[in-house]
């Protein structure tokens, strides 16, 4: 079995936050209607709020 390949955007960084039932309920939401990962919603949020900053 070989090792597997590393990945261009390594993610070697872990984040853990809290947040409320309606927050965790907003946020399945969201990951179930794009079909991606909690992780990805959250990912894409920052991304989206970098880009309004950036506009400013």
């Amino acid at each position: 079995m070989s090792p597997r390949p590393k990945s261009e955007n390594s993610k070697q960084l872990r984040f853990e936050m809290r947040m409320s039932a309606q927050t965790a309920e907003k946020l399945e939401y969201c990951a179930e209607k794009l079909g991606i990962s909690r992780a990805a919603v959250i990912e894409k949020g920052i991304d989206l709020v970098k880009t309004e900053l950036e506009k400013k």
